[in-house]
């Protein structure tokens, strides 16, 4: 591995198949490391699959050294029990990057097509298309998960790269410090008996 690349670890979360992408940025040029799944039996119980998950995850550090994870957030449906397990498969998965020291960055579905495609409701092989152009890899993927964790690594890259994502987190910071000032001063007007002078 080279000095300069950074390292995604993309997942794109599941009970019975987690999606996995890893890729390697130097400067503008994006390569893919591994795109593959960890298909779950189903009949292994709820808890041994998580623990699959976690080992997974954890196998993939070890072999990569990721700089970064990003993952894909729960889809919201209407199946209470589905959501419950997805949310625990997910928090498997962060658990196992932040035990490693990774930061890990959380995005939306709809999020991860905008950044890919320009568009939030764009289809799967819309998706695979755009990464394809995006990493130039031919061998389509058999599970849309493994191409989805792609997806998620590309969109983090693409976010934390992004001239706006960082003048908008420099905005954050000073808009917060703005607020500590004027929250102190408010404290000083309100308390002037607290001033002690030198």
């Amino acid at each position: 591995m080279q000095k300069n690349q950074q390292i995604i670890l993309g997942i794109d979360p599941g009970t019975l198949m987690m999606g996995y992408g890893l890729i390697a940025i130097d400067g503008s040029h994006v390569e893919m490391l591994e795109m593959n799944i960890l298909k779950l039996s189903t009949k292994k119980d709820h808890y041994e699959r998580l623990s699959l998950i976690h080992e997974k995850v954890t196998a993939l550090i070890r072999k990569f050294h990721p700089h970064q994870c990003a993952i894909e957030a729960p889809f919201f449906g209407k199946n209470v029990q589905s959501m419950l397990k997805l949310g625990r498969a997910q928090g498997v998965a962060i658990a196992a990057a932040m035990q490693a020291g990774i930061p890990v960055t959380e995005y939306a579905p709809r999020k991860i097509k905008q950044s890919i495609t320009g568009n939030g409701n764009a289809g799967k092989d819309q998706v695979w298309s755009m990464l394809q152009r995006i990493i130039f890899i031919k061998d389509r993927p058999r599970y849309f998960d493994a191409s989805d964790a792609l997806a998620v690594a590309i969109c983090h890259h693409f976010q934390s790269s992004s001239p706006i994502a960082k003048a908008s987190a420099k905005t954050i910071t000073v808009v917060t410090a703005r607020k500590k000032l004027k929250a102190w001063e408010e404290f000083l007007d309100n308390n002037p008996h607290r001033i002690r002078q030198g």
